[in-house]
């Protein structure tokens, strides 16, 4: 698009041989200066592409560009030719730009704190809060920039969708209630109301289920979400983003549509990997956890997670006596060496909190050796052959510990064998929807909580929540994987005050709590509420696999650190006295 002002005709990207001999101008960042004797050669970038200028032995073009260093912002006036050295690696490779008059618009130091995008430029070489502290330079690297450019087409296409599926788009509030959404609150003292504090939502959990109770039948926003917990690879402190979504008479199969139309079309489009179709294939919890040992199974990695406790009962091998055995089968895995066991045995011990990790390989002979070999009897190789699918040149590996401690040690050596053997398909996006969470678990202090989202419904509804043992009952509530990434939540939501409160009970609330921290929804229940669901991909997440990239606070404008530092504006800061009187806050920095 042609931007036709003081500042440009054209942007950097669109000038062609059919430009040529055309007076024009354009503005943009200097990304290199090269100088071929008495000529020099600028490569002038924006956002749209890189267009070459020719500066020519002129005395008074040469002189305007003194001062002019990478980075720098110029307007260039000058005259379309064509190139005599073409570049068809750039839409513009075949013209240049004769400068005619050269103007500085935002000048440049003529040192940066990095490369950005020079030849020598390698930004993933650069510490990261290095990067962060100069963010709006790391932003002007084309991988970065167009990971941000990439999030923007991603909004629109799922705002699209959202509308073509029927949805309204309705804001929910940022300054709300504290709620007990299974993370930290960041919390907001009120001026007005001393000692009183408002949160950022969690998630717009009660808004939305209130915007039903309301009548409004379909809605969704792209919402801003604060949780006050530790960053990691694939999740940003303090605040993320979601497709949060909501439906009136809708059950759970209405909401897998949704999300199965928004992760296929957004996938497809964005990509050129290959995408699962719909229907996901649908796991119920309890099965990912004995297979993969994790309630985000990455379905590229073929490795299964097999219960074998059976297989030793009444063995002499003290690691295994009385525990919960799991194994796991790695195909021609015999052909690896000594020091692969070894290295394996150091992950399983110091990353995934194992006592040990046991192995035997089965040779060509089809004898078992190495490991534990004189604790596998020829009964348990043929057991571990007819039943557990090992055959001749596998390797198993054996975890043995109690029962949830083995689940989730298998589930971590799972993984690393995948890495470490390279065994995940490429370039393929593999979804699964998992379902049947449990509704309770128990804490670390040995109490029934919440085991997810509070709000959704249980199978058996009000009957299952008073005559099953709560660690048995399962709700209507659900998550999308993709590649080992959790990448939506939802449920079917409980509407029935009576069911609240019980639900809520068994967690520890009396109903008196109910109504004071959830004074709305007891409220709204009472009214007239239609049974609804609904869920929430998670847009940050999307990015980040849609890029490839490795770290979320790739695909985030202005992100914090691993810290939750953000190094650009200097947050959290300290504030004035004057500003925590007026919230009737004091400061207590005393060691506890």
């Amino acid at each position: 698009m042609s931007m036709k002002n003081e500042y440009r005709t054209h942007t950097c990207g669109e000038l062609n041989i059919s430009n040529v001999n055309q007076e024009v101008t354009l503005s943009g960042w200097v990304q290199r200066i090269r100088n071929l004797g008495g000529m020099r050669f600028i490569d002038l970038r924006d956002q749209y592409g890189i267009t070459q200028i020719v500066v020519s032995d002129d005395e008074n073009v040469q002189k305007q560009l003194e001062g002019v260093f990478t980075e720098t912002v110029i307007k260039v006036e000058g005259t379309v030719v064509e190139r005599s050295n073409k570049n068809s690696k750039i839409p513009t490779g075949e013209i240049e730009v004769i400068a005619n008059k050269i103007e500085i618009l935002g000048k440049c130091k003529s040192t940066l704190p990095f490369e950005i995008n020079s030849e020598k430029a390698d930004i993933d070489a650069v510490k990261e809060d290095l990067r962060l502290e100069y963010r709006f330079l790391d932003l002007r690297n084309d991988k970065i920039h167009n990971k941000i450019l990439l999030r923007s087409q991603v909004m629109r296409h799922l705002r699209d969708k959202m509308y073509e599926l029927g949805f309204n788009e309705i804001q929910t509030p940022i300054i709300a209630n504290s709620s007990p959404e299974g993370a930290r609150d960041f919390l907001v003292p009120s001026r007005l109301h001393p000692g009183e504090f408002y949160a950022l939502p969690q998630a717009p959990q009660q808004f939305k289920q209130l915007l039903m109770i309301s009548g409004f039948d379909k809605y969704f926003q792209i919402a801003p979400c604060f949780r006050d917990e530790d960053p990691r690879a694939d999740r940003a402190p303090g605040e993320f983003y979601q497709v949060d979504f909501e439906m009136s008479f809708a059950n759970q199969e209405d909401v897998f549509e949704v999300l199965q139309e928004l992760f296929v079309s957004t996938f497809k489009k964005f990509t050129t990997w290959k995408v699962d179709e719909a229907p996901f294939i649908q796991i119920p919890y309890r099965e990912a956890m004995e297979k993969y040992g994790i309630d985000k199974p990455d379905l590229r990695n073929p490795l299964i997670i097999q219960d074998v406790t059976d297989l030793f009962k009444g063995t002499e091998f003290n690691a295994f006596k009385d525990k919960t055995v799991k194994a796991i089968v790695v195909p021609n895995g015999a052909e690896q060496g000594r020091k692969f066991f070894d290295k394996m045995t150091e992950f399983a011990t110091e990353e995934a909190g194992a006592k040990g990790l046991a192995w035997v390989k089965i040779d060509n002979e089809n004898v078992v050796n190495g490991g534990i070999a004189k604790f596998v009897s020829d009964e348990i190789r043929d057991s571990l052959e007819s039943d557990f699918g090992a055959k001749t040149g596998d390797a198993i590996f054996f975890i043995a510990d109690e029962f949830k401690a083995a689940q989730k040690i298998a589930g971590l050596v799972r993984i690393e064998l995948g890495k470490r053997l390279d065994l995940l398909e490429k370039e393929v996006y593999r979804f699964c929807l998992i379902t049947e969470f449990p509704m309770y678990e128990l804490s670390d202090e040995g109490t029934i909580d919440f085991n997810h989202n509070p709000f959704s419904m249980p199978k058996g509804g009000l009957e299952a929540l008073e005559t099953q043992d709560p660690l048995d009952v399962v709700a209507y509530q659900f998550d999308v994987v993709c590649n080992g990434f959790e990448m939506a939540s939802g449920a079917v939501r409980n509407h029935n005050p009576e069911l609240m409160v019980k639900a809520f009970e068994i967690a520890g609330y009396t109903e008196k709590d109910v109504e004071t921290r959830f004074g709305a929804l007891y409220k709204a229940f009472q009214y007239g509420t239609p049974p609804h669901a609904g869920a929430a991909p998670g847009l940050d997440r999307m990015i980040l696999l849609l890029t490839d990239s490795l770290n979320i606070r790739e695909v985030i404008a202005f992100p914090k650190n691993k810290k939750a530092r953000d190094l650009l504006m200097n947050s959290p800061s300290v504030v004035t006295d004057e500003q925590l009187r007026d919230v009737h806050i004091k400061v207590d920095l005393s060691e506890k």
